[in-house]
């Protein structure tokens, strides 16, 4: 019993090393969950200073962090990624960039110099193509660029300005 009386009347400094962890670590990470987590904490701490027992301060304050991570994080985090940029970037820049084939490129092998100067091993997605064909990037399939030709087709009008 003793120790359950000492370890009460001692939680407010363990509610504070608690908060002051999760805050650091939310300086680290910058998700808004430790951030819940420490308000959590700040309510265990207050619940303490009210005078609470120790089984109380711990609901209250898991509570408190469960409510905080399920209804205000979504929406701060809506909040904080709306301004990102949307340009695409790594391998998604590379669809829909023309090119030219450097060696043969059937539907297992071949090679291509992409606009951006990057050479590749490639595949057709149909067909045979030649060096020195024009060329736009599919899809990348691992390391390989699926490419198809680029030919223009009089009869047909791209949709996408990429194509």
């Amino acid at each position: 019993m003793e120790l359950i009386q000492t370890i009460e009347q001692w939680a407010w400094i363990g509610w504070l090393v608690l908060i002051l962890v999760f805050l650091v670590i939310e300086m680290l990470t910058l998700d808004f969950t430790f951030l819940m987590l420490s308000i959590g904490g700040l309510a265990g701490l207050v619940t303490d200073l009210l005078g609470a027992p120790i089984w109380l301060q711990v609901i209250v304050a898991a509570g408190v962090a469960a409510i905080l991570v399920l209804l205000l994080r979504p929406p701060l985090l809506r909040r904080l990624r709306r301004g990102e940029d949307p340009t695409p970037s790594n391998v998604d820049a590379l669809i829909g960039i023309g090119g030219t084939v450097v060696f043969s490129t059937g539907a297992h092998s071949g090679q291509v110099k992409l606009a951006n100067g990057d050479v590749w091993t490639a595949r057709a997605e149909s067909g045979e193509l030649e060096p020195g064909a024009h060329i736009r990037v599919a899809r990348i399939d691992g390391a390989t660029a699926v490419v198809r030709s680029d030919s223009p087709d009089p009869l047909i009008a791209p949709e996408d300005p990429r194509v």
